[in-house]
């Protein structure tokens, strides 16, 4: 319930601050709204991380990534089908291909080190101050176009909800989290596979509320941006902050199995970008 009413506020709140500040509502999804919904995969990984347990932190980004892709925009075409923009089929998606080939090269040795981490937070930096300059640039040449929308939310009002929305997906996801892993260990699941279902799936609710609601909303572009941006966020932040505080081990069974599923469901959305004027149900 908490995720859903957060989800609710943090859409709204996204909206009205792209309108007012001019930037578009598929970079808010890349920025504001894919960071917030990505903050418990960085709590989870960092802490996950600092108590001795690189595998829930690998396990956790990589079964998000997935998740992400395969559940969410999956549950979110059914919803309502997609338009993709060409920004993100020429920049967004190729970045995050980016991201996800360069976990794959930094994990051969089985351990992300200090200077990768910097590597990956230095590239997310540069790419979002470029994505928000851009952005700009592009919303003030179509200012002529008239938006009675623009002046419907007060700047204030925008960013509140935002942060309640970010507050409500905090809380709501770690209660999910608790219960969620109490219910797996019961079970007796291993610490990798906890990390790559139940917690990835734990982590994902934010971006599945979210994108949900969007869709229902018919913003579109905070769907995918939200997606991809969440993606993008989850290796180069999540891990690359998480490999700054503490060198972070791979296991050889993430590198030779589940690497292979997020960098092959990276790629099979592509055709399903390119193809048709939409991402279909």
């Amino acid at each position: 319930a908490t995720l859903v009413v957060g989800g609710e506020f943090l859409v709204r709140g996204a909206v009205g601050i792209a309108k007012k500040f001019k930037i578009s509502t598929l970079v808010i999804g890349m920025t504001v709204i894919s960071f917030g919904t990505s903050a418990p995969e960085l709590m989870v990984s960092l802490s996950s991380a600092l108590s001795g347990h690189p595998e829930i932190a690998i396990g956790n980004v990589i079964g998000s990534n997935i998740a992400n892709l395969a559940l969410v925009l999956g549950v979110t075409v059914l919803i309502f089908p997609l338009i993709v923009s060409r920004n993100t089929k020429i920049i967004d998606w190729p970045v995050m291909m980016l991201a996800t080939l360069l976990f794959l090269i930094f994990s051969l040795d089985l351990v992300i080190e200090r200077w990768e981490g910097f590597v990956m937070f230095g590239i997310l930096i540069t790419f979002t101050f470029l994505l928000i300059r851009k952005s700009r640039k592009d919303t003030k040449k179509l200012e002529s176009d008239n938006d009675e929308s623009v002046k419907l939310m007060n700047p204030l009002v925008g960013t509140g909800l935002l942060l309640a929305g970010l507050v409500g997906l905090y809380f709501g996801s770690q209660w999910m989290l608790k219960g969620a892993v109490g219910i797996a260990e019961s079970f007796g699941m291993t610490e990798r596979v906890i990390a790559l279902t139940v917690v990835a799936f734990g982590t994902s609710v934010p971006e599945l509320v979210t994108s949900t609601i969007a869709a229902f909303k018919k913003e579109t572009d905070i769907s995918i941006g939200n997606l991809i941006g969440s993606n993008i966020f989850n290796i180069f932040a999540v891990l690359g902050l998480t490999a700054v505080v503490t060198p972070v081990c791979v296991s050889q069974g993430t590198l030779d199995f589940d690497m292979w599923w997020v960098i092959g469901i990276a790629l099979a959305i592509l055709p399903m970008m390119i193809i048709g004027k939409k991402i279909g149900r």
